[in-house]
């Protein structure tokens, strides 16, 4: 017990003896094999007719550092010449105590051949944990005879329990998710992980299917090594990838950097989730064919039925038929002569809803003769067909990807592949994000003059991500070659490259920039430079936004890039541009500002958003919206006091937009013809803030709530500063993992805005941000003519378009010292933890 003892506390410590990977699972296995024999021993003969065997993972002997041993006592009854209960016990406490005392997890039984049969037809996961026992000790015949019994009965049974099996990871996919896409992936229970590799070689034990064998042992190789370095990097028994331990698993695997460390994982979660899908695929369609054929033998994967009852092969497209539900190719088909063949194969079989026939794939992997460069039209044709079939597009762009096919067409992709994407915003890696870009984009083609440059850019967008430096930038030159290589001409070509050079321009200056600053659309118009351009760049805008994840589009950031982009069309249509009408002057704000000058005190209203739309992705996660309006006779403090009155009660900022009444740089925009106020020259101006805001936690706040409390705040009976700091003292929880780099504060070139200085500011989001940027912004003595306010995941992305207080642009280093003053405020106080 010492020497093994000593051996598993070096192998957790990352010592393991000269071994690693499989060497190491099976240095460990074999050593902990000859322990428990030597107590299944102990100091005479054991009794007869028992054995002691592995089951699970040591059953495979598949231990990792810390892992627990799932073992059986085995036992023949006693009228059958097995030993005495009295013994049994005995010899159970003298394996069982030792491993406990040792510290190890042990789930362990005691059953004869009967009891674990019936334990095996009333539990799965003991059937499943008997397909992989292994005699460790005792009467070998006795762990042979129960290891047998249990795979002829899950082969018997495999009609009834491969659905049950199929039930269970579904429910765990639901629980888990999909490996490949999560940043803090369970190896073991999501899917695509080491349970899923399990469930495929029963699948394979019960001779009804089989799954794709290319890299698939690889793949769970790779898992389990991850697992193992996991394991020593915490000294503890676990199968999620947090994100604190990532840094260290990459670094005990010699890997450079997380990222590298997820990529590997996420390839590997890749091919068994493939192959799992291909599995369940085949034992669906043999489960029916054996369903419609009672009394029959039941079928193999792999077998056909009798000539005469075969299903019939239906012609889709030259070269390619529908055949048993899935799509292959015709007999006569020649991949050896037709570099088409692959692309068209694809896109019927996205086009028809099937999926491609796993046999038929790898034959044109290997024998497809190369497509021509540039591609002929036909190929590219498909290609835009494959793209523009919808949500089938998915399945079938895997079965390309599994055997390499993807990187024929497009030979960037292998740097996207399963590259994963920190910011939380994203949903899926940056080659599904791809994919999916392109499902949306396929229901927006009625919308654009040419669907065929919009797939095509859908799916070209992201490519420089596999790349350093700006993704858009580099996207552009991978899109002009790839443009190139499929045959496009050189005007589309031109588009393409636009189309992936500013896929981020029109969500990007909506929401951070003014629409109603003349620059800003003449910015936005000279990048686009056409309107045929700037109908595919608002389509792919949206089919970006929708592939992204849910916080990434919604019926309000929908209304702000149409609203620029009907002015940018107006623009280079030929329409000189005009400065928008801001969204506060309107009848409703009017009357607010008039109530305040007329009374001299604030005036504040509130209106829920009650009808944001089905698409409102944003609205579904914080469903408690309100646009809050806020008029106050225009002097110090006024804007710091509001931010503050909203961080209090805890309401989020998602826009914000400030004006003067009459405006200091413009006093003809009083007007009330352009929806201002009726304001005369003696009459004292009104700050009207505009804010769209939702509820943190719970509902919204009442509105007299709110009203009073902003009386408090503005007469300083309520110290914002004071009770934000109360509350940062009071929920601050350590932070996990890497320190939030600091805040940023940048002043944007001239041609940003010809009306204001834009500050533009990247930080930590956090409780009282905004307050503190707007007191810093005061105590510069600046204006702030609007504010545009964003998130990505954890990190505030916000503009502020600031004046001097005649409502002019500051001067470069006037801007840059605000700038500096408010990065200074920002760092002083740091935002709160666990926000």
């Amino acid at each position: 017990m010492t020497e093994y003892a000593t051996l598993r506390d070096r192998t957790l410590h990352g010592d393991p003896a000269g071994c690693a990977g499989p060497a190491r699972r099976e240095a460990l296995a074999r050593a902990t094999d000859e322990w428990l024999v030597t107590l299944f021993h102990g100091a005479g003969q054991p009794p007869a007719g028992t054995a002691l065997a592995a089951a699970g993972g040591y059953g495979r002997a598949e231990l990792s550092p810390a892992s627990d041993l799932d073992l059986v006592l085995l036992h023949e009854p006693r009228a059958g010449g097995g030993a005495g209960a009295a013994a049994v016990a005995s010899l159970a406490d003298r394996v069982w105590y030792p491993v406990w005392d040792h510290g190890i997890a042990l789930d362990h039984s005691v059953r004869t051949p009967a009891e674990a049969a019936n334990a095996a037809a009333g539990d799965l996961k003991v059937q499943l944990g008997l397909l992989d026992l292994r005699h460790i000790a005792g009467d070998p015949r006795l762990t042979a005879s129960v290891r047998g019994a249990a795979l002829a009965a899950w082969r018997a049974d495999a009609h009834r329990r491969l659905p049950e099996l199929r039930e269970l990871v579904r429910e765990r996919t639901h629980r888990h998710g999909e490996l490949r896409f999560l940043l803090e992936p369970d190896l073991k229970e999501a899917y695509g992980g080491l349970r899923d590799a399990v469930a495929l070689r029963a699948v394979a034990a019960s001779w009804l299917a089989d799954a794709p064998r290319e890299g698939l042992a690889d793949a769970r190789t790779a898992l389990l090594d991850v697992r193992d370095a996991l394991h020593l990097a915490t000294g503890r028994t676990t199968d999620r990838l947090a994100l604190q331990e990532q840094d260290p698993v990459a670094a005990a695997l010699g890997l450079p950097d997380a990222d590298a460390l997820l990529r590997r994982v996420y390839e590997a979660a890749h091919t068994i989730g493939y192959a799992a899908d291909v599995t369940w695929r085949d034992v669906s369609r043999v489960l029916r064919a054996r369903a419609a054929r009672p009394g029959r033998p039941r079928l193999l994967a792999g077998r056909r039925a009798p000539h005469g009852a075969q299903p019939e092969r239906t012609p889709l497209a030259d070269g390619v038929v529908a055949f048993d539900g899935e799509v292959s190719l015709a007999r006569t088909a020649r991949p050896d002569r037709d570099p088409v063949l692959p692309l068209r194969a694809a896109a019927a079989a996205a086009q028809a809803g099937l999926p491609l026939n796993p046999s038929a794939v790898r034959r044109l992997a290997r024998g497809a003769a190369p497509l021509p460069v540039p591609w002929p039209p036909g190929a590219r044709e498909e290609f835009v067909s494959l793209l523009g079939a919808g949500p089938q597009t998915v399945p079938v762009w895997e079965a390309l990807d599994a055997v390499g096919l993807t990187d024929v067409l497009l030979p960037d992709w292998e740097r996207v592949r399963c590259r994963p994407q920190r910011n939380p915003v994203h949903r899926w890696t940056v080659d599904r994000h791809l994919v999916e870009t392109a499902v949306r984009a396929s229901a927006l083609t009625r919308r654009v003059q040419r669907p065929d440059l919009l797939l095509v850019a859908a799916l070209l967008h992201d490519l420089g991500k596999g790349w350093p430096g700006d993704h858009s930038v580099v996207g552009e030159t991978i899109a002009r070659d790839a443009a190139a290589r499929m045959g496009f001409g050189p005007d589309d070509a031109r588009v393409l490259a636009t189309l992936v050079r500013h896929h981020l321009l029109l969500a990007e200056t909506a929401t951070r920039r003014d629409p109603g600053d003349p620059a800003t659309v003449q910015a936005v118009a000279a990048a686009v430079e056409r309107r045929g351009t700037l109908e595919l760049l608002h389509a792919l805008t949206e089919a970006d936004a929708l592939a992204t994840g849910p916080a990434a589009w919604s019926t309000w950031r929908a209304s702000l890039v149409a609203d620029l982009v009907k002015r940018v069309d107006a623009v280079l249509a030929g329409e000189a541009p005009e400065a928008a009408p801001g969204r506060l002057q309107d009848p409703r704000t009017t009357r607010l500002v008039e109530r305040a000058r007329r009374t001299g005190a604030p005036v504040l209203e509130l209106f829920p958003e009650r009808d944001t739309g089905p698409q409102d992705a944003e609205a579904a996660t914080a469903p408690h919206g309100a646009h809050l309006l806020v008029a106050l006779p225009d002097r110090p403090g006024g804007l710091p006091a509001v931010a503050g009155l909203l961080a209090l009660h805890r309401l989020t900022v998602r826009t914000a937009e400030v004006r003067t009444d009459p405006d200091p740089a413009d006093p003809g925009r009083a007007d009330p013809g352009d929806g201002g106020t009726s304001a005369g020259p003696g009459d004292p101006a009104v700050l009207l803030l505009g804010w769209r805001v939702a509820a943190a936690y719970g509902r919204l706040p009442d509105a007299e709530r709110l009203r009073a409390d902003l009386h408090r705040v503005l007469d300083g009976g309520l110290r914002v500063e004071a009770r934000l700091a109360e509350r940062e003292a009071a929920y601050r929880t350590p932070r996990r993992g890497a320190a939030a780099p600091p805040a940023r504060v940048t002043v944007a070139t001239p041609e940003a805005s010809r009306r204001a200085t834009v500050l533009e500011v990247r930080a930590q989001d956090a409780p009282g941000l905004l307050y503190r940027i707007a007191r810093a912004l005061e105590q510069a003595r600046v204006r702030v003519r609007s504010a545009h306010v964003g998130t990505l995941g954890a990190n505030a992305v916000d503009a502020f378009y600031v004046t001097d207080v005649r409502g002019a642009p500051l001067p470069p280093a006037a801007a840059d010292e605000v700038a500096r003053g408010v990065q200074r405020a920002l760092a002083e106080r740091a935002p709160a933890e666990g926000t």
